[in-house]
């Protein structure tokens, strides 16, 4: 009797144990998150970024160097030190910290092709929260399986992505923290050729998609780099944009996010990217002012914070904002330098902010803090619409 009643008790344990940590799990994925990058840079004050309207800060960027994840500059310790302090006033945020990046990713691919090396990764990553004292880890692969700036890659890639996020997760969830591991995906379809998706995502507590840069000055028609609505072939039939998507789809938040819900990815471990920054084009006729026709290249500067946008372009010196109801986003165009300018505004993170809470998604990130107007930016148009 003595041991039926002790098998009872034990299954129950089992039971009660298991709803618990499914419950913890399904609490921490509900919450809306708010994620800003965030890179330090000249005139850094930690004490004064707006932390109280964001859930995670992420701070960028490590790198692998000798299979190890490290700071390529010493300066970065006492940055990250300084941004982590910050937490005594915000008690709720967590500080991330993300490896790689464009142009800082080439040493994912060695590493991650052995067990032995993706070991030595996987235990300097876990020294590394530990001496911060920091809340989780951003893989930033860009990309698996395909070429980057100074980034080696393989077919193996693919699988050994997989391994090191299943890796990283068991090394993390050995600490007894609750740590947060996301990765940052790209924002169109060939990207998801070369990783095990539905794998990572087990992993995974959230898969940031980048969902800008989708469009630059290489592209040899004008469109948008970060537009949430969906664009169809036959939106852009009447222009010089047809011959070039018809070969190459045209990109959108949407179109990305319902690809990979159908894939089986869960929606809220979905955090929907915004761009705090535009993406410019020269030599652009006036036609249907700018948007979708011929350039003659990215004008210089490439690329322009919206803090600058929003005091030197919009509506400013010859720059006149126009909408696209289709795309969902704004776009600046000036006739008489020919110069187009693709970007989000206020009111597009606003969108896409709702869709994110209308699709039940794990919530909003975007790229990067600093970028950000000091008054009425792009964050507080996320933040007030936020539940």
């Amino acid at each position: 009797m003595r041991i039926h009643i002790l098998i009872i008790t034990s299954l129950l344990f089992l039971i009660i144990t298991s709803c618990s940590s499914n419950i913890q799990t399904k609490e921490k994925r509900d919450e809306f998150v708010i994620m800003g990058y965030l890179m330090p840079g000249k005139n850094y004050e930690p004490e004064n970024l707006p932390l109280e309207k964001l859930t995670h800060i992420i701070y960028s960027f490590t790198e692998v160097i000798d299979n190890k994840m490290t700071f390529k500059y010493r300066s970065n310790h006492e940055s990250l030190r300084e941004l982590v302090n910050q937490k005594k006033n915000h008690p709720n945020l967590k500080v991330m910290i993300a490896c790689g990046g464009w142009g800082g990713s080439g040493g994912f691919s060695d590493m991650a092709a052995k067990k032995e090396t993706r070991n030595i990764f996987v235990e300097s990553v876990i020294s590394f929260i530990k001496e911060s004292s920091i809340d989780g880890l951003d893989i930033d692969w860009e990309y698996p399986g395909m070429p980057g700036i100074g980034n080696p890659y393989r077919p193996e890639d693919k699988e050994n992505f997989s391994a090191l996020m299943k890796e990283l997760r068991e090394a993390m969830d050995k600490t007894n923290k609750n740590l947060t591991l996301s990765f940052a995906a790209a924002g169109w379809e060939r990207y998801f050729d070369h990783i095990e998706l539905l794998e990572v995502m087990k992993h995974a507590d959230y898969i940031n998609m980048m969902t800008y840069d989708m469009t630059g000055g290489g592209t040899p028609v004008t469109a948008h780099h970060t537009n949430l609505g969906k664009i169809e072939l036959s939106d852009i039939k009447q222009t010089p944009a047809f011959n070039y998507f018809k070969n190459h789809n045209p990109r959108s938040a949407q179109q990305i996010i319902d690809y990979i819900r159908l894939m089986g990815v869960n929606t809220n471990q979905i955090v929907i990217g915004c761009a705090f920054y535009g993406k410019t084009w020269k030599g652009v006729a006036p036609v249907n002012n700018g948007l979708y026709q011929r350039n003659k290249g990215a004008w210089n500067p490439t690329t322009i914070t919206y803090s600058i946008l929003k005091d030197n372009y919009e509506n400013k010196n010859g720059y006149k904002r126009y909408w696209d109801s289709i795309a969902m986003a704004p776009f600046l165009y000036n006739s008489t330098d020919s110069i187009f300018i693709s970007y989000d505004d206020t009111v597009s993170v606003r969108l896409k902010t709702k869709y994110a809470l209308e699709n039940k998604l794990g919530g909003v990130m975007f790229w990067e803090l600093k970028q950000d107007a000091e008054e009425n930016g792009l964050l507080d148009a996320i933040y007030r619409n936020q539940p």
